[in-house]
């Protein structure tokens, strides 16, 4: 579509969405109204979305509302906004909730991916303008992220999509652009894993599992998962989990025995829960000298961090991963292809497939812990 052409404007379209009205309550399927993309954005037609815990910390805690959630999807380009020069109608995109510009002093750095003009957006509106693209009945609806995926079509910059091979199902590859992607990139950008490391984790969700696949893709000799829900051990071997640590089957504090059967510490540990208690405890578990504990998840409370200062003086080191450190406009379409060539496995993280009227079932599942990732597939 030519955004210079006066026959070929786009217009504002009615569609469906699931609309939050409230922190915890139930979304209500709305027709909504979709601006066009404004200069430098894209109007994407989603495809699929899957639920991601972070839209559930969101949705039951922040009091931006209305707001449309949802920042982990796959979809096809409907329009394009002035100035946008590389998508077109018809090309197959992820949507990521932190973009790249590739111009600000980050974009141009190798040691970051915190792109300083289109970073995460935490008040519900557009980077560029910052007003909404969705109405309902005149009054506006906020964003998510700058993406809001729980809705037929959405408006999102083009800084913040990513063009994908079009041999890539979308019905799959939408946990790339957050999630499963976060994980790899947290075990090989953030910590490199090296051959041969033992490995603790902390939280065997999609993120955690991801890490674990992230892991034994490096080699590492032991991989240790850490959870209290003992049904997704089964799970968690087929990602390359090689011992199972249930806390609440110890009289002792878990780092102790995470010490004693790694012969003195773990050379990498991973925090994929989202609480600050467990990046403590995280970092007790790995070694002196060259122990890393990597942080992924996010806190719905108590965001400090405690910690003793002789975890620092003994040689260990605390990081923090967004994104899993992958500068998505560059880095997704690789990481789109080793799933197609079948370097990395990320069906498996689909355990349900809904369609979009039950997006409400997933977030039940979710906060039931009985799921790894719902795929929601929209109204063709």
């Amino acid at each position: 579509m030519s955004s210079s052409s006066s026959i070929d404007q786009p217009n504002v379209i009615t569609c469906k969405a699931m609309v939050a009205w409230e922190a915890g309550k139930d979304l209500v399927m709305e027709e909504v109204e979709v601006s066009p993309p404004q200069p430098l954005e894209i109007r994407v037609k989603v495809i699929c979305t899957s639920l991601c815990r972070t839209d559930i910390t969101a949705w039951e805690s922040q009091a931006i509302f209305p707001r449309i959630f949802g920042h982990e999807a796959s979809g096809i380009v409907e329009s394009v906004g002035e100035g946008v020069t590389e998508f077109v109608k018809g090309d197959h995109v992820l949507t990521v909730f932190t973009g790249e510009c590739k111009t600000c002093k980050h974009c141009e750095s190798k040691k970051s991916n915190m792109c300083q003009v289109l970073g995460l957006e935490r008040r519900g509106v557009m980077h560029s303008d910052q007003g909404t693209r969705f109405s309902v009945k005149g009054k506006p609806v906020y964003h998510y992220c700058a993406v809001s995926s729980f809705s037929e079509y959405t408006v999102v910059h083009s800084g913040c999509a990513v063009k994908v091979s079009p041999q890539a199902p979308l019905d799959k590859i939408c946990l790339l652009s957050c999630g499963v992607a976060a994980g790899l990139g947290a075990a090989w950008n953030v910590a490199d894993i090296s051959k041969g490391s033992i490995v603790v984790i902390f939280g065997l969700g999609t993120v955690g599992l991801a890490v674990a696949q992230g892991a034994k893709l490096r080699g590492a000799s032991q991989i240790i998962g850490v959870d209290i829900n003992p049904e997704k051990y089964e799970k968690a071997k087929c990602f390359g989990v090689t011992d199972f640590l249930n806390p609440n089957e110890y009289n002792e504090p878990i780092q102790q025995v995470i010490k004693r059967i790694s012969g003195g510490g773990t050379d990498y540990s991973f925090e994929c829960i989202g609480n600050t208690g467990m990046v403590t405890t995280a970092l007790q578990s790995c070694c002196d000298g060259w122990g890393l504990t990597v942080t992924l998840g996010v806190p719905k409370t108590n965001p400090e961090i405690a910690s003793h200062y002789s975890a620092f003086l003994s040689g260990k080191t605390l990081k923090g991963s967004l994104f899993g450190g992958w500068k998505p406009k560059s880095d997704l379409p690789s990481l789109v292809n080793k799933y197609i060539n079948r370097d990395i496995q990320v069906d498996e993280f689909i355990t349900h497939n809904l369609p979009f009227e039950d997006i409400n079932k997933a977030f039940t599942l979710m906060r039931e812990g009985k799921c790894l990732r719902c795929v929601i597939h929209m109204p063709n």
